[in-house]
């Protein structure tokens, strides 16, 4: 068979994957990209995007339940769970779709396969129709990670689930259990909550989110036992006894393990990187627990293979993937590559209420020996949040003393997801607090509230 030669192949077409390929191929590089199941990876079709529809759905329905708040009329509420998922099933679709469309207009050879790295340079693609055997002097690893699973708490689709089951699920939970409170964990709790579902989220750190800002977990934890959810920190489940359409969990709190019953437990626990059956250790790449090893521009060690994304470590997030995919593709064009920075690198959260965070914590600048100047401001002192019936928020930001570096900033409450950008072009562009405090901001706006949070750094808020 004969062996097809390109610039570059890249494994895995997820959104650093798929990035990675587009820039390439825009740099002039022949590129082919290899696809074991669907273009767009793991957060376009199980993760980022579907759940997005799935929470909206969820969204509006809360909202029809206030409707009356608003001087508005709706009876008989009710939702269609099957046409819930049909819907964020067909935004995901729509959206794979599109990624073949682009790999088509780039010129990006697309494989559909398993592919392995018998040696450097050369790729081997088990297809359905046997095997492709491809070269390229340049290689980059985005296979992504999968759902974490622990000893005793393993998903069956039925009664445990993972997120991929969450998102196509059997039935609707009545008693749910969503073990680990980071961001799917949460975004799962807060949509099958809304729905109805009597739901208590379990989490071993001693608050919910955390590794947001303790005061933003507050806060968020807060809201989410208003909403009737039930919270439990520094808390592990032992085990799982699974009967006939019931689940009981033996959670260990404060000493003593409790049993609890549920129909449905939902396991977010974190996830693994996708390094099997690639080869890496025949190659000597370094993978330390799960993840490929790699220095600030995500090379592996091993001339012309890089890891982008999930499979190279935290921040787990698909536009650091992009990022680095852009970045990659720089980089073996010749171009200047600029590393990225997980401290610039925002998280989003999509629960009700929205967290959104950039930079350091509070407790984390502190620990670095900062000097600091923390600035609150509350949704309630904002005449677009009130308007708009979501006065529960807050922003906060830190700044350094001595500089007026903006070191972080932290936010719960509506649309606060796409408020968070502000800030991180700010970090970018390493924004001062006088920069920030000279800058007018549209009124009325949910982003006067990041205006006035940096003034209360300053001892110069207006409206509280």
């Amino acid at each position: 068979m004969a062996v097809k030669s390109f610039d570059l192949i890249v494994i895995g077409a997820g959104p650093g994957g798929y990035v990675a390929a587009i820039r390439a191929a825009q740099l002039g590089l022949s590129v082919a990209i290899v696809e074991r199941e669907h273009l767009g990876g793991i957060c376009l079709n199980w993760g980022c995007i579907p759940t997005k529809a799935m929470l909206r759905s969820s969204e509006v329905f809360h909202l029809m339940h206030r409707a009356k708040e608003f001087g508005l009329k709706a009876d008989n509420i009710g939702y269609d769970l099957d046409a819930v998922v049909k819907r964020s099933r067909q935004v995901a679709g729509q959206l794979s779709g599109g990624i073949g469309h682009l790999m088509k207009k780039n010129k990006v050879t697309v494989f559909m396969g398993e592919a392995s790295i018998p040696a450097k340079g050369k790729v081997t693609v088990k297809t359905d129709k046997g095997s492709e055997n491809l070269t390229a002097p340049n290689i980059v690893l985005a296979t992504g990670a999968r759902a974490r699973t622990l000893p005793g708490l393993e998903a069956d689709g039925d009664l445990v689930w993972t997120y991929r089951h969450a998102l196509e699920p059997k039935h609707m939970p009545k008693k749910l259990l969503v073990i680990g409170s980071g961001a799917i964990g949460i975004e799962f709790a807060s949509f099958y909550n809304t729905l109805g579902a009597d739901t208590t989220v379990v989490e071993v750190m001693d608050r919910v989110l955390p590794v947001e800002d303790a005061e933003i977990s507050a806060f968020a934890k807060k809201a989410f036992e208003k909403q009737g959810m039930k919270i439990m920190q520094k808390a592990m489940v032992k085990k799982l006894d699974r009967g006939k359409g019931t689940v009981t969990a033996h959670i260990e709190v404060g000493g003593k393990v409790e049993k609890h019953s549920f129909d449905t437990v939902i396991s977010a626990v974190g996830i693994v990187g996708n390094t099997e059956g690639l080869g890496l250790e025949t190659l000597g790449v370094k993978v330390d627990r799960t993840h490929v090893v790699t220095d600030e521009y995500c090379r592996t060690g091993v001339e012309g293979l890089y890891a982008i994304g999930d499979i190279a470590g935290a921040p787990w997030l698909a536009h650091k993937a992009s990022h680095e995919g852009v970045m990659v593709a720089d980089l073996i064009a010749g171009k200047h590559a600029h590393p990225v920075k997980p401290e610039t690198i925002a998280g989003c959260t999509y629960c009700h209420p929205q967290v959104a965070s950039v930079g350091f914590t509070e407790a984390k600048a502190k620990e670095l020996g900062y000097e600091i100047k923390v600035g609150r401001f509350p949704f309630i002192g904002n005449g677009k949040a009130i308007a708009l019936g979501e006065p529960e928020g807050m922003i906060k930001t830190i700044f350094d003393a001595k500089t007026g570096e903006l070191l972080g900033a932290h936010m719960v409450g509506a649309e606060v997801t796409e408020l968070i950008q502000g800030y991180v072009v700010g970090r970018q562009l390493e924004t001062t607090e006088e920069d920030l405090m000279n800058t007018v901001f549209p009124h009325p706006t949910l982003s006067e509230m990041m205006h006035e949070s940096v003034l209360d750094a300053y001892d110069r808020v207006i409206h509280m």
